[in-house]
């Protein structure tokens, strides 16, 4: 399939599975990652296949030269070719085109994901997920004859110690408030650059104080005080807890913020809020979940990760930190 028509096709489910369905743009931005990674990656294997395939001919027709005998090819099989039923069905499945064999290399795709990767298994579970949206979707416009639900494999459980593989790294950290920074440069809507700077600050807030999520969602305006650059945050079942910006851009982000607060105030009840959507209600935990996704993707970091992780990556690298700031 040409790259042309492959894009076309995957904006033509991006269509129907999230702008018709009226979800985010994030969400978009998500599945349409999913599937061009995928895509790539079969790709590659397909190209190696072909080499292997190209190779062990080539041997073979070298050996059967030197032994001087020549044997006819038997279904369109090269000489020297021993391969299993499975093979033979890709190589058919890639030779004539078919795509029915899409769900076989997804299930070998998320497979990789988990067992090489080292992927979480929710992550998994929303990539195949997505992928069996896009089955569903090839099969009603008639770009696949047939499909099978995706079978993957049950994984046991990693020990603990293991799953540390999925803590952010200074280099990641680095390139995710990067992706950020990079966005709001490059946002030409003065709106939109508004709602990445909030983006920013909650981030950095989550990083370098390590704030809880639902902390940072129960913020007011009123709990910073811009003289001292000490916000006072509120916690459910503990006494509040103060804290100092000791970064200089971060003071200057938030008095920003502050300052641009009025454009997302649209109701009464939620104005002192922190942090507001665009239509002025309070973010929720989701919302936070998918902001920290979005840059996430955009620095290109694979590891299954969450804003918690991003909190809990001040503990592991403060001395740099403090370093860097000065």
């Amino acid at each position: 399939m040409a790259s042309q028509n492959l894009q076309k096709q995957i904006e033509g489910f991006i269509n129907t599975q999230v702008v018709s369905r009226g979800l985010d743009e994030r969400t978009a931005i998500a599945y349409r990652m999913d599937l061009e990674q995928f895509h790539s990656w079969m790709e590659l294997k397909i190209k190696e296949k072909r080499e292997q395939t190209e190779s062990g001919h080539l041997v073979s027709q070298v050996l059967t030269d030197l032994q001087g005998v020549r044997k006819k090819p038997e279904s369109g099989i090269q000489p020297g070719l021993q391969l299993g039923e499975a093979e033979l069905q890709e190589k058919r499945c890639l030779e004539e085109g078919k795509e029915w064999g899409y769900e076989e290399w997804m299930e070998k795709y998320l497979n990789y994901l988990s067992e090489e990767k080292g992927l979480r298994t929710s992550t998994i579970s929303r990539r195949h997920r997505v992928f069996r949206y896009y089955l569903a979707y090839l099969a009603k416009q008639g770009l696949v004859e047939r499909y099978r639900p995706l079978k993957l494999r049950e994984q046991p459980k990693l020990p603990k110690e293991i799953s540390l593989d999925r803590y952010l790294t200074k280099k990641e950290i680095d390139r995710f408030f990067l992706a950020i920074q990079q966005e709001y440069e490059e946002l030409d809507s003065e709106f939109r650059r508004r709602v990445c700077l909030r983006d920013q600050v909650m981030m950095e807030l989550l990083f370098y104080h390590r704030l809880e999520v639902s902390e940072l969602l129960r913020l007011e305006v009123s709990d910073y005080n811009r003289k001292t650059a000490v916000l006072t945050v509120p916690r459910k079942r503990e006494k509040e807890r103060t804290v100092y910006l000791f970064s200089k851009e971060l003071q200057g982000r938030m008095a920003q913020w502050l300052d641009d607060h009025d454009y997302f105030e649209h109701d009464e009840m939620y104005q002192n809020r922190m942090f507001l959507s665009k239509l002025g209600k309070p973010l929720s935990m989701k919302m936070v979940v998918n902001i920290f996704e979005k840059y996430r993707v955009r620095a290109g970091i694979e590891k299954a990760c969450t804003p918690k992780d991003l909190k809990n990556g001040l503990g592991r690298y403060a001395v740099e930190v403090v370093r860097e700031m000065g």
